[in-house]
Formats: structure tokens, C-alpha cells, sequence
């Protein structure tokens, strides 16, 4: 089988590896779409959160179907369409044991759940980004249709959360500097978008000049961070997704106490997979606007060089279609 490894810093090539065996309370998944995230390019250059060792397979974000089951596995069956959790305890799929980037890998099947009938092994490799988003909006709590939700930034996490809000029935409104993935958020759902510097007339236009419900922080910039203060309603809620550590920048935290705001912070979507995949099914939410390059695993290099590029990259997803052979690969 073939295998995307980081080899060692700034080093990743294809390998020919042999298709893994499992235990008995692990099954075989034949991955079908893995998506590229900035920290796989983090663990590329050497710099992940948590120690970690190369050589690794990469791949956090994905979808696939179950080829191989372990003689103690009772809850999952050859066939089942599955996505996973990534962070397992100590151990983080995809960074401190070998991911998704494979035509087959090891799964236990106390991390996967079955991808619900109707969504894509596409949207289903979007579902951990997309479940980032969905945490952090039920945080703020009782987004609806009554709501103005404006989203600074509109990376993949921003974008998820505009179409999370706008299924919500909120009137979302989506601020970035790129055109492109301004328009991406139009397609998710966003009633209006807008570059950074229109964001204030736009708001007050649409607010009525009451400012938003609803603030969304998922750009990671320091003076977007402090400025989403000044953006809420009175009473509002503001909920900051984007990350930044060690950066700093001036901020108005009066307005914290002046307008009663409520506000909340999360990273990760700890406990939250099996409702992020009923409201994915039940809302119909089409995510594949998110990707922008489509590559195999013979090509799964560029996918590496797409993700460095965000001026033109929203979403690169790696894609397999392999069939296991006849050989039995427990053990």
C-alpha cells in the first residue's frame, strides 16, 4: 500500500509500506478522502504542540470505510462508512501515532463513528474542522434566527461556522480580506460578506445599528481578537475559536463589563462528534465548497505544497479509492 510519511523535519515523501495488521479490538479502514490542516505542516516542520517522533503517517481529518474487523469488535462491521476522532487520550491521531494519509491504517473502534447515509466521504473527512465550529457556537449558546452573527475570518474553521450559524437560521455576516473564500462563505449560507474595513457601516446597516448578537473570532489575530469587543451588541456574546499564543494587542475590555457581554472561549470539539453527525445529517449541509484541491495519494506531495499556500487554498483533500485484496490481515 502506499503511505504519505514525514520522514524527518521538512522531509516527506510516498512510501510502499505493507498493509498493516490489526488486533482484536481494532478494524482496517480503507481511507477514502483525508483533508491537509496548517498543523500537519506545524508537525512537518517540527513544531507540534505535543512531543512526537518522526517517522509518521499524518492525517487527522477523514473519511473512509472499515475493510478488516478484530475478532472483539461487536459494534462496527466490514463496510461501515466511518469517521474518527483525533484526540485520543495522550495520543493525537494523525501527530503521535501514524494517521490517515494511507491507503489502509488502524483504527479501535472506541474513536470512530458510522458516517450517517446521505454524507459524502467528502463532508465526512470535513466533519473534525466542522465539529470545531458547531462546539464553539452551541458555547455561545442559543444562536437562532433572531440572531446577527458576524464571523471574523474565513478559514476552514470560520467558514464551518457560518454554515453551522446560517442552518441555524441566523443572518450571518462573514469578514475576510479574501475574495475568494468571501464568496466561499456565500456559498455556506452567510447573507453578506465583507472586507475587514466594512465591516463597522455593514453591521450597523444590518443590525440597525444594535451591533452583532453574535461574534465569532476565528481569525488567531491578535487586534481582530480585541476588536470583536467592540462589534457585539449590548448583552451580546462573543466566542473566540481562533488561536494565538504569545502574541498581544490593546484592547477595549471595559466593553466587557459596559455591555454585559458574555464570553467563551474552546478549542477542539471534546465530546460532541455524535450530535456534530446527526445535526451534519439532519441539516443536509453540503461542505464541499471548503475544498479547493483534490489530490491522490500517488500526488499527495502537492497536497502539502496547496495547504502552504492559503491565498489560494482553502481546503486540500487527499483522495484513495483502494480495495483490500483477499488476504486475511487480522492477527
Amino acid at each position: 500500500m502506499k503511505a504519505l510519511t514525514f520522514m524527518a523535519k521538512d522531509t516527506a515523501q510516498i512510501e510502499e509500506l505493507a498493509v498493516p495488521t490489526i488486533a482484536a479490538d481494532e478494524v482496517l479502514v480503507a481511507a477514502r478522502s483525508v483533508g491537509v490542516c496548517h498543523s500537519d505542516i506545524e508537525l512537518l516542520e517540527g513544531r507540534y504542540i505535543i512531543p512526537f517522533r518522526f517517522p509518521i503517517i499524518p492525517g487527522h481529518e477523514w473519511s473512509g470505510e472499515i475493510v478488516r474487523v478484530g475478532s472483539d469488535v461487536r459494534d462496527f462491521a466490514v463496510g461501515d462508512r466511518v469517521v474518527g476522532e483525533c484526540v485520543l487520550g495522550e495520543d493525537h491521531f494523525g501527530f503521535t501515532i501514524s494517521g490517515a494519509v494511507a491507503e489502509f491504517f488502524v483504527a479501535k473502534s472506541a474513536w470512530l463513528h458510522r458516517l450517517p447515509d446521505g454524507v459524502s466521504f467528502t463532508n465526512g473527512a470535513l466533519v473534525e474542522p466542522f465539529s470545531v465550529a458547531y462546539y464553539a457556537l452551541m458555547k455561545a449558546g442559543n444562536v437562532n434566527a433572531s440572531d446577527v452573527v458576524v464571523v471574523l475570518g474565513a478559514g476552514p474553521i470560520g467558514l464551518a461556522v457560518v454554515a453551522v450559524a446560517s442552518s441555524l437560521g441566523a443572518t450571518v455576516i462573514a469578514a475576510e480580506p479574501s475574495e475568494s473564500r468571501r464568496a466561499a462563505a456565500i456559498q455556506l449560507g452567510a447573507k453578506h460578506s465583507t472586507a475587514p474595513d466594512g465591516i463597522d457601516a455593514l453591521l450597523a446597516e444590518i443590525s440597525g445599528g444594535r451591533g452583532a448578537d453574535v461574534v465569532v473570532e476565528a481569525s488567531g489575530r491578535p487586534e481582530v481578537m480585541a476588536r470583536a469587543l467592540e462589534f457585539a451588541a449590548f448583552r451580546g456574546r462573543v466566542a473566540y475559536i481562533g488561536i494565538d499564543v504569545g502574541r498581544e494587542a490593546p484592547a477595549r475590555l471595559g466593553l466587557i463589563q459596559s455591555k454585559e457581554l458574555r464570553i467563551t472561549g474552546s478549542i477542539g470539539s471534546p465530546g460532541v462528534w455524535p450530535e456534530t453527525l446527526r445535526f451534519l445529517a439532519a441539516t443536509g449541509i453540503d461542505l464541499s465548497p471548503l475544498v479547493t484541491h483534490r489530490f491522490s495519494i500517488e500526488t499527495a506531495l502537492g497536497a502539502l505544497d496547496a495547504a502552504r499556500n492559503p491565498a489560494t487554498t482553502i481546503k486540500a483533500h487527499i483522495e484513495m479509492a483502494a480495495v483490500l485484496d483477499g488476504t486475511d490481515h487480522t492477527r
